[in-house]
C-alpha cells in the first residue's frame, strides 16, 4: 500500500525557516519526479515545488530563491527547505508525484507564518 507521510511544518515568524519532510513507500517515489504541494484556505492546491530523479528542480515563481527541494533516494524522503517565509506560505503542504496521483495524498502538514 503507498503512503506519504509530511512532517515538519509548524508555526513560523516572518523571515523564519521551515523544513518539511515527506517518507514515501512503495513504488510512488523510486522512479517518479516528486512534488510538494500546498492548498490555503479558500484556494486551490498548487504545486510549490518538483523534483526529478534526477535532481532537476522546478519552482514557484513566489517560492523561488527561497525554497529548496531536495530528495534522497535511498531513503525515499523528499524534504522541502523553506526560508525568508512570509504569511503568504501559510497552508497545508502535501508531497505527492508531479503529475500528482489523486489516490496517494496523505494529510499533509500545517505551515502558519505570522507576520
Amino acid at each position: 500500500q503507498v503512503q506519504l507521510v509530511e512532517s515538519g511544518g509548524g508555526l513560523a515568524q516572518a523571515g523564519g525557516s521551515l523544513r518539511l519532510s515527506c517518507s514515501a513507500s512503495g513504488s510512488i517515489f523510486r522512479i517518479n519526479t516528486m512534488g510538494w504541494y500546498r492548498q490555503a484556505p479558500g484556494k486551490q492546491r498548487e504545486l510549490v515545488a518538483s523534483i526529478t530523479i534526477f535532481g532537476n528542480t522546478n519552482y514557484l515563481d513566489s517560492v523561488k530563491g527561497r525554497f529548496t527541494i531536495s530528495r534522497v533516494n535511498a531513503e525515499n524522503t523528499v524534504y522541502l527547505q523553506m526560508s525568508s517565509l512570509k504569511p503568504e506560505d501559510t497552508a497545508v503542504y502535501y508531497c505527492n508525484n508531479y503529475p500528482p496521483r489523486p489516490g496517494y495524498w496523505g494529510q499533509g502538514t500545517q505551515v502558519t507564518v505570522s507576520s
